[in-house]
């Protein structure tokens, strides 16, 4: 199944993948999961805010047990990142099935829309639509690297954008969701896992820092006469690695933009966005703050810490084997769910180099396998 999607979205010349939430590909990518929905005769349904639920049962009458992921993916991203955990539902439940089993509650499969926040710079973008996390009036307005607003891009689509919101019946479908995902470090590697479950996400933001300056030529304008803003913003990047040491966190400024970004021009404008993450959040913060001194610095998203509910994931946990527990600094739709407080957990399977958000992600076909047949005894154990 991951094969069939292979070739969508995919760049020949690097292998990796740029699958904008609302591109070509993306849009392509849904109509597969239509597709795959209706092979197994699962009802399907699109929500308000883009999200893709496929249903065994009818969750009207009882909430459901929930499994998938996202099939959208950062720019140069690799093939497991939100994909594995949407093809191992279906497969789980293709798996149920073949063993005759009969669930007590409804079992749905989902597609969240824009979880990377490639294109608008939110992440989680339809589960934070969903959960009323983030303000609809604050998505419509999102652009994207060609000046389109989301609500542009949506009409574009056949969508309608005056819809986003914050939505309760879905919500009222979903009693338990779990969240398949290619583990995105070496935890299982270390522990000597196919799968391990989630005990939490560490809180996470993105920050964009504007550097202003004087654009002017880049031949003509003594040293001494420059006002160059890229100047600043290199020093800001190391200054990040470093108080990142300091603070025990992570940081990185991982995006760029340059105006007017010509060879031959000293820039007038150099934007910077800062990923900040941690295990604790008053250490994410006195980081920001000492990057952002005197400088103008906008929070773009932030997502707290997501303990997972112990009971609830230690059920996984044995249920898919007794499995091993552990943190991740990744953050997932299933954390905003279950910071929304719908009971919420995450199978990992192992990523043997813990490389991921790159061409060069991968996870054995036999890790693989495990993940299905656990995320099956899971989804057993939680229809039961």
């Amino acid at each position: 199944m991951l094969g069939e999607l292979a070739h969508i979205g995919r760049d020949p010349a690097t292998n990796g993948y740029v699958r904008d939430a609302w591109s070509a590909a993306d849009l392509e990518l849904r109509e597969w999961f239509a597709g795959e929905a209706e092979r197994r005769g699962l009802g399907l349904r699109e929500d308000r805010n883009g999200n893709l639920w496929a249903w065994w049962g009818d969750p009207s009458r009882t909430p459901g047990v929930v499994t998938g992921s996202h099939l959208d993916s950062v720019r140069q991203g690799g093939a497991f990142d939100g994909p594995l955990g949407v093809v191992s539902a279906f497969l789980a439940l293709d798996r149920l099935r073949e063993q005759g089993f009969e669930p007590g509650r409804p079992l749905g499969v989902a597609c969240f829309t824009d979880e990377e926040g490639a294109r608008f710079g939110v992440p989680c973008m339809g589960s934070r639509l969903l959960t009323g996390v983030l303000d609809p009036e604050r998505a419509r307005g999102l652009t994207d690297d060609d000046g389109r607003t989301l609500e542009e891009v949506l009409a574009s689509a056949g969508r309608k954008p005056y819809l986003l919101g914050r939505d309760d019946e879905t919500l009222a479908h979903v009693g338990t969701f779990v969240e398949l995902h290619v583990e995105q470090g070496r935890g299982l590697v270390e522990l000597g896992s196919a799968v391990g479950v989630a005990s939490a996400i560490w809180p996470h933001g993105r920050w964009r820092f504007d550097f202003r300056g004087q654009a002017n030529h880049a031949g003509t304008t003594r040293l001494e006469d420059r006002v160059d803003p890229m100047l600043a913003f290199a020093d800001k990047v190391l200054a990040a690695r470093e108080a990142a040491v300091r603070h025990g966190v992570v940081a990185t400024f991982g995006k760029v933009r340059v105006s007017p970004n010509n060879a031959n021009a000293i820039p007038g404008l150099v934007s910077g966005w800062l990923d900040a993450r941690g295990p604790g959040e008053d250490a994410v913060r006195a980081l920001v703050a000492e990057l952002g001194a005197g400088e103008e610095v906008g929070e773009e998203s932030w997502t707290p810490v997501v303990d997972f509910e112990a009971g609830l994931r230690d059920r996984v946990a044995g249920a898919a084997g007794g499995v091993p527990v552990l943190a991740t600094g990744a953050g997932h739709d299933a954390g905003i769910l279950a910071s929304a407080g719908v009971p919420s957990a995450m199978v990992f399977v192992r990523n043997p180099t813990g490389v991921s958000h790159s061409p060069a992600e991968h996870a054995e076909e036999d890790d693989c396998a495990a993940g299905v047949e656990a995320l099956a005894r899971v989804l057993e154990d939680l229809c039961c």
